[in-house]
């Protein structure tokens, strides 16, 4: 393990797709992954929502190229410790909610619990796509199925308030 702190924490790549180092912690680092995106969200969130889209569209697109350079570094598909897709899927999360801790916690628990669980077609596609781009579409997938009931549960606070 010490050769990958090493490595993680040396190589530009390998500490990005590791969420900063994040992905290095020995247990969940997804969720590690995750937490490190929050900050990211609440930074990317006070701008509109144009630029909040765009920014989250260039972190796929360039984690897409990202994970699979690290995944094929450490001779590794899909290495545990690669976090840049969970920060990507947290952002998709987070699209267009209000800036409140309670939808960041939100979102946070109905992430993970997607990203873990891989309702259909997430587990299909995390098995049946590969490389960087199979790496990021569970989790960008995951981000879509919490997004909804996001949304769904923001409607429904509005409508019966």
């Amino acid at each position: 393990m010490v050769s990958l702190n090493k490595t993680v924490l040396t190589d530009p790549i390998h500490f990005l797709a590791f969420g900063f180092g994040s992905g290095l912690l020995p247990k969940a680092p997804g969720t590690w992954g995750t937490l490190v995106a929050i900050p990211i969200w609440y930074f990317l969130a006070q701008l509109d929502l144009t630029y909040y889209l765009v920014a989250t569209v260039v972190f796929s697109v360039i984690g897409i190229w990202l994970c699979g350079a690290s995944s094929k570094k450490l001779g590794v598909h899909d290495h545990g410790g690669i976090v840049w897709d969970e920060i990507c899927g947290y952002l998709v999360t987070m699209i267009a909610l209000p800036v409140a801790w309670y939808w960041a916690l939100a979102g946070f628990v109905l992430f993970r619990f997607f990203d873990i669980i891989k309702p259909w077609p997430i587990k299909w596609l995390d098995k049946k796509v590969k490389g960087g781009f199979g790496i990021m579409l569970d989790d960008l997938i995951a981000g879509v199925f919490a997004l909804v009931l996001l949304l769904l549960a923001q409607l429904a606070l509005v409508y019966f308030s």
